[in-house]
């Protein structure tokens, strides 16, 4: 298939210093073997999301939960940023400035050199304690054996947001921040079905960004774009990126 070309508007867009912010969902990680929950065959295929992505998942069977993240770590570890991460990283580097807003938890982007980010649906590689509610970083692919607990003796728990909780405030009130005054936002591989996150958009083309999306399908979000570019993220952002040098 033909990419599309970027139309000269976001030509100029992208070799501006404008403010930045970039999106992104499940599609970009995709390319490189991280499967998503919507695709057949993917990653909710047979799993009740309830068994073991919510609070009373948790509670009910722990090690079940942790089974299921553990196995999402291994798989996380084993594969590597693609182009559309390294894309994304270089974006960043131009120094204008930048944020990356990713419902993605793999960590994909922060090993393709991505700094300045907020992890809307949290991180695989981070720990929360259900006592004291502190977190930590723990990049081993395994937490074996399971469930982990914290040294005060409580669980451990995935400091991912899962369903039936809200997004973190913080992370969240930053991109909002920040979408006030994008000029460009891409928005990349994301269903633009899970709210809040999928407000952010939206929320920067009233207030005067022009909003790109790159999807390989048209989206809840196509018709307010200004521009829709059909194909998977690690050609067309490449290629973004070539159009603007």
């Amino acid at each position: 298939m033909e990419q599309p070309a970027p139309t000269p508007r976001l030509v100029e867009l992208l070799r501006a210093s404008g403010p930045l912010l970039v999106l992104t969902g499940a599609g970009v990680s995709r390319e490189s073997g991280i499967a998503t929950f919507r695709d057949a065959g993917g990653l909710w295929e047979g799993v009740d999301p309830t068994e073991v992505a919510t609070p009373g998942a948790f509670a009910r069977d722990p090690l079940r939960v942790w089974r299921f993240y553990d196995e999402r770590r291994a798989r996380a570890a084993e594969v590597q940023p693609n182009a559309a991460h390294h894309a994304i990283a270089a974006l960043e580097r131009t120094g204008r400035p930048f944020l990356l807003a990713t419902q993605n938890v793999d960590g994909l982007h922060e090993r393709a050199g991505s700094a300045s980010l907020v992890r809307l649906h949290g991180s695989l590689w981070r720990v929360r304690c259900t006592r004291e509610g502190n977190e930590r970083e723990d990049l081993s692919p395994s937490l074996a054996p399971l469930p982990p607990r914290c040294v005060c003796g409580a669980l451990l728990r995935p400091a991912v947001v899962w369903f039936e909780e809200p997004l973190p405030a913080r992370e969240f009130q930053d991109a909002a921040a920040f979408a006030r005054r994008a000029e460009l936002v891409l928005v990349v591989g994301t269903s633009s079905l899970v709210y809040p996150a999928a407000s952010l958009p939206l929320i920067a083309r009233d207030a005067g960004a022009y909003v790109v999306e790159v999807n390989p399908e048209r989206t809840p979000l196509t018709p307010d774009a200004h521009e829709h570019l059909e194909g998977p993220a690690g050609t067309v952002l490449p290629a973004l990126l070539a159009a603007a040098a």
